[in-house]
């Protein structure tokens, strides 16, 4: 069995949201192939998902997947996301 290469600088593999502010007892999930959100008001959860939106918007325009982006590109995609 080949041993798998190390990779030596970082990589984004996926993006995490997590909203605290959930009071009404729903259980909030939007799971697509770059991000997980979990959780929030659903005002909180909104947010999130529009953000992502855009950042998966973003990143095909530049046709490039999450995976072949680098972190600091990732980084600046993100902050214009939240625009």
């Amino acid at each position: 069995m080949a041993k798998k290469k190390k990779r030596s600088e970082p990589q984004v593999i996926g993006l995490l949201g997590v909203g605290l502010d959930q009071a009404d007892g729903h259980k909030r999930l939007t799971k697509s192939e770059h991000f997980l959100l979990i959780g929030g008001s659903e005002e909180t959860h909104g947010r999130m998902q529009e953000t992502f939106i855009r950042f998966d918007e973003e990143l095909k325009e530049r046709g490039k997947r999450l995976q072949d982006a680098e972190v600091d590109e990732v980084i600046e995609i993100l902050h214009k996301a939240t625009e």
